[in-house]
């Protein structure tokens, strides 16, 4: 009963934190920390998972993971993405006797070189931007049904002379039963900027309040992924005039505005991500998703593609552990998730 009690203090205290303004999507700091950074989470559509199976890349954005299970294990993650810029992340855990299990991470998004240009157009020097975050994450299992975590970040952003530094912190708790099934309820980048860009001009960070469900088939290898994120928010629409959510009239034009039940869907399905791993033995899985929000927003009428769509798959290859997954966001192109991990103890065997 004490341990219920101290999860649902928990959970409790992750609403404290909503905050009570609204607030718009797009005007918020280190929109980075969104992005996943893992090519298993890129391939099941999301940046969050509710996936036990001692994964340091799980862990890694959901702290109540994080446990004696991965000891010294090590993982490098890289993204080719959008316009030549790099994105990629490096995290380490560890546990310790007294102290209890931790998780060392640090990711960045390098935006490249840009060239300094006068009104004329005259060019004559480069300058750079990239954002940092350095965490570090702490996980204890309460029993065999409920464990919590938390990890705090430090963030540095850079674009040419313009700096920023802020604070978060994410609150995780976690629910298994005995049917496989595994609830985890995730507050992300609580916090706010120490320092902004332009002194009086604070922008809030870009916190999330998801909830994140798994389930493992019983005799079908196939675990599938569930994720509904931005809990504290219910209209998370994005008005794209070329893409207008009810779609064009094909005589006049006009765009045309959902109402009732076709609205009511809409909104609710942006909040939600569904993804699927199959488990084709130890050393292979395959695995996809489907983000709605993600197709409607970034997606052209009148050529729809696979955006929206993400797959993947993992490989076990002696002592290392292979992730590839392919994100489609827009038809104009898709990044590329790589991801190794391994274990350190196994070379000491």
């Amino acid at each position: 009963m004490k341990h219920k009690i101290v999860f649902l203090l928990l959970l409790s205290g992750l609403f404290c934190h909503v905050p009570a303004r609204g607030q718009t999507f797009g005007t918020y700091a280190y929109t980075f920390l969104e992005e996943p950074v893992s090519a298993r989470l890129s391939a099941l559509g999301s940046n969050m998972a509710a996936i036990d199976d001692n994964d340091i890349n799980v862990a890694f954005v959901n702290p109540s993971f994080i446990s004696p299970a991965i000891n010294n294990d090590l993982s490098l993650a890289y993204v080719n993405y959008f316009a030549g810029f790099n994105y990629g992340a490096v995290q380490y855990s560890r546990t310790f006797n007294k102290a209890g299990s931790f998780l060392l991470g640090i990711r960045y998004l390098n935006y490249g070189k840009f060239d300094y240009a006068n009104d004329a157009g005259n060019r004559g020097g480069t300058f750079g931007a990239a954002d940092y975050a350095v965490s570090i994450g702490w996980g204890r299992k309460l029993s065999s049904r409920f464990s919590i975590g938390a990890t705090g970040k430090l963030i540095y952003s850079h674009y040419e002379t313009y700096h920023s530094v802020g604070i978060a912190v994410d609150v995780a708790g976690t629910y298994k039963n005995n049917a496989n099934w595994i609830f985890s309820l995730v507050g992300s980048n609580i916090g706010r900027q120490l320092k902004s860009f332009v002194p009086g001009n604070t922008a809030p960070l870009p916190f999330d309040l998801q909830l994140a469900v798994s389930k493992k088939l019983e005799h079908v290898p196939f675990r599938f992924s569930f994720v509904y994120d931005h809990i504290e928010r219910w209209n998370i629409s994005y008005y794209n005039t070329a893409n207008p959510p009810g779609g064009v009239d094909p005589l006049t034009g006009e765009p045309l505005a959902l109402t009732g039940f076709s609205k009511f869907s809409d909104r609710l399905m942006r909040h939600i991500i569904i993804g699927g791993e199959m488990l084709l033995g130890k050393h292979l899985s395959l695995r996809g998703s489907y983000n709605y929000r993600r197709r409607k927003e970034l997606s052209i009428n009148q050529r729809i593609g696979m955006v929206g769509f993400s797959w993947g798959f993992g490989l076990r290859i002696s002592h290392f552990s292979i992730n590839y997954s392919r994100s489609t966001y827009h038809r104009a192109g898709s990044p590329n998730y790589f991801t190794i991990s391994t274990s350190l103890d196994d070379f000491k065997r």
